[in-house]
């Protein structure tokens, strides 16, 4: 067990040797990367209520990020956790939700110690939902219920959405890329700011700020982007769940949108056979990317691009929100 102090909190951290991918990267390279971003990656995460994916054996060979949603099947070993593990330390922020499975205790990230104790649980992957805590009404048990299909006074609000794009067989992140371009032309249109982010994997989230509205408002919103997409270019979107209607095609997750349902985070870590990270990205670089490399980015790339570039996802901080568009 090794000490350390992370802003003013004491940490206990174990196993720095040990490796988390199958290249050798390490718990303790985990950390480090984590520690690093933290600045940049805390005002994304804050104050959202935070599921982990979590490796504590390591991320086997040939291992293929699951679907941000959990619908592909986890890595032998792997695991979503939702509820606070036992041993969580006091200072950790927790949100109890009430949700359809009954009360579960969130961990919420606020600081760079949380982050960090959370990557020596190896929880390498981190996912949010499009809601705010402090936007809804804890109830007097300190509780505070999900949002449902019903307006309800009170209720926790999204303030951004997401166009998830998930490729079908046979494509790649060069067809989410292409597919991201032609959503954002759709959101400019309605008056937003579209900023895309490679999912880590084949797929590119595009994401916009909005003014708090319901959730369910948001999800009905980029639901209407699925439909739209899949009538205008039935040869690249396809509406449809079906596993087999999807090859070839882009679905439009608006499901992603949904209260219940968690994103990848900006910056967060994936659980692939190498080292990847679920990155803000450029329109340019998308537009200009050739192959599906370059599309691909390392821990070492993300700290560097931030040196560089700042916070590429920074207009989904702005406090000048457009409003949700209508209909």
């Amino acid at each position: 067990m090794t000490a350390v102090r992370v802003g003013g909190r004491v940490l206990g951290l174990s196993n720095l040797d040990k490796p988390l991918y199958p290249d050798g990267w390490t718990k303790g390279e985990v950390i480090d990367y984590y520690a690093r971003i933290a600045e940049t990656m805390l005002p994304h995460v804050r104050d959202r209520a935070l599921t982990r994916l979590r490796f504590p054996g390591g991320v086997p060979a040939g291992s293929t990020a699951p679907h941000s949603g959990g619908t592909t099947p986890l890595a032998a070993g792997s695991f979503y956790e939702k509820n606070a593990p036992v041993g969580t330390p006091d200072w950790v922020r927790r949100q109890p939700v009430r949700t359809s499975e009954g009360v579960i205790d969130y961990v919420v990230a606020e600081e760079t110690a949380t982050l960090v104790w959370l990557a020596n649980l190896a929880a390498l992957e981190l996912h949010v939902p499009q809601w705010t805590i402090r936007s809804g009404r804890v109830g007097p048990d300190g509780v505070l219920d999900l949002p449902g299909e019903e307006p309800r006074d009170g209720e926790a609000l999204a303030d951004r959405i997401v166009i998830d794009l998930d490729p079908g067989a046979g494509m790649d992140v060069l067809d989410s890329a292409h597919a991201a371009l032609l959503v954002a032309q759709v959101l400019a249109g309605d008056g937003l700011v579209p900023v895309p982010q490679t999912s880590g994997s084949k797929g590119v989230q595009v994401y916009a700020a909005v003014a708090p509205c319901r959730a369910r408002d948001a999800w009905a919103y980029v639901k209407g982007i699925n439909v739209a997409m899949a009538r205008t270019r039935p040869d690249f979107f396809v509406a449809s769940m079906s596993v087999e209607q999807r090859r070839g095609r882009i679905y439009v997750d608006h499901n992603q949108d949904l209260p219940a349902r968690n994103t990848i985070a900006p910056y967060s870590l994936r659980g692939r056979e190498r080292p990847s990270v679920a990155t803000p990205v450029s329109w340019e670089e998308l537009a200009a990317a050739t192959r599906p490399e370059d599309l691909r980015f390392s821990p070492a790339d993300v700290l560097e691009r931030v040196a560089e570039h700042g916070d590429l996802a920074a207009d989904l901080l702005t406090e000048d929100r457009p409003p949700l568009p209508s209909g």
